[in-house]
C-alpha cells in the first residue's frame, strides 16, 4: 500500500472516531482523548531517551493523564475546580522522585519532563473543555469541537495537497523545508471557506465567531506542524512515532491541534 493510500485510510480512521465520540456522548469523547494525551506523552518521552534525555517516563505520563482527567471532570460538571489542586501535588512529586533516580542531568530530565505536560497534556486537556467554554453546568454542544476540528483537517489537508501540486517557494526553509507557502495559503483559504460553511449549519457561534475561529486556525495549527518538525529536527527524528501508518506518531498527527487549541479556548472563554 502506498504511503498515500496508508496516510488517507488512516486519516479517515483517525477522523471517524473523533466525530463519532464526540456525537455519541461527552464520556465517549473524554475516553477517546484520554488514551490519546497517554499515547502522546509516552511517544514525547520515547523520543527523548533516543537522545539520551530521561524524563520521568512513568510518572510524567500519569501526572498528564490526570491533568487531563481533571480538567475533563470539571468541563462535565463533575467535580469542582478545587481538584486541580491535585495536578500540583503530582507536579512536586517529579521533584521529589528524581532525587532517587539517580540518573545524569537530572534538572534536565525535570525539565523535559514537564516540557511533555505543557506540550501535550494541556492542550488536549482544552480540547475536552471546547465543547462547554464557558464551563456552564450541564451543558456540551459537540459541534464547537466537531467544527474546530474540521477546519484544522482541511487546512492541514489543502496545504499538503495544494504544496504537493504547486507549492514552490518555502515557507520557513531552516525547520521545515518542503513546507510551502503556496500550500499554507491554499490550506488557510480552504480552512476559511469551511468556517464559512460550517457557520450555515452550526448555530452555536454566529458567522463572524466561526470565521476569526478559523483564522486562529489557520495561523496556530501550521505554527504547530512547524514547532513539530523543530523539535524532531532537533533530535534527528523523521516521525516522532510509527503507530499512525501514513502520519507516524500521535504528536505527528495532533500537532496543529496542540498548538491551535489553546488560542481557540482562549478565544471563546473570554472574547465570546
Amino acid at each position: 500500500m502506498s504511503n498515500l493510500a496508508q496516510r488517507t485510510l488512516t486519516g479517515i480512521v483517525i477522523v471517524f472516531l473523533v466525530i463519532a465520540s464526540a456525537v455519541i456522548s461527552p464520556y465517549a469523547f473524554t475516553g477517546l482523548f484520554l488514551l490519546i494525551t497517554i499515547m502522546g506523552l509516552w511517544e514525547f518521552y520515547s523520543l527523548l531517551e533516543k537522545v539520551g534525555i530521561t524524563p520521568n517516563k512513568i510518572l510524567g505520563t500519569i501526572a498528564g493523564a490526570f491533568l487531563f482527567l481533571s480538567n475533563a471532570l470539571i468541563a462535565l460538571g463533575l467535580a469542582p475546580i478545587e481538584i486541580l489542586l491535585f495536578n500540583f501535588l503530582l507536579i512536586f512529586l517529579v521533584f521529589l522522585l528524581e532525587l532517587y533516580r539517580d540518573i545524569p542531568e537530572p534538572f534536565t530530565n525535570v525539565a523535559f519532563t514537564f516540557f511533555g505536560l505543557l506540550y501535550v497534556a494541556v492542550p488536549f486537556a482544552l480540547v475536552i473543555c471546547l465543547p462547554n467554554p464557558g464551563f456552564v453546568p450541564g451543558h456540551y454542544d459537540y459541534t464547537i469541537v466537531l467544527g474546530f476540528f474540521f477546519m484544522v483537517w482541511v487546512n492541514e489537508s489543502g496545504a499538503y495537497l495544494v504544496g504537493s501540486s504547486i507549492g514552490r517557494t518555502p515557507l520557513f526553509k531552516r525547520v521545515s523545508p518542503k513546507k510551502t507557502w503556496e500550500g499554507t495559503l491554499g490550506g488557510g483559504l480552504l480552512c476559511l471557506l469551511t468556517a464559512w460553511l460550517i457557520s450555515i449549519f452550526y448555530k452555536e457561534l454566529d458567522t463572524l465567531n466561526w470565521m476569526i475561529m478559523g483564522l486562529l486556525v489557520v495561523v496556530f495549527s501550521t505554527y504547530g506542524d512547524l514547532f513539530e518538525s523543530l523539535f524532531k529536527r532537533s533530535i534527528k527524528a523523521k516521525d516522532s512515532g510509527k503507530i499512525l501508518p501514513g502520519h507516524g506518531g500521535i504528536l505527528d498527527r495532533f500537532d496543529g491541534v496542540i498548538m491551535a487549541t489553546p488560542f481557540v479556548f482562549v478565544y471563546l472563554l473570554w472574547f465570546f
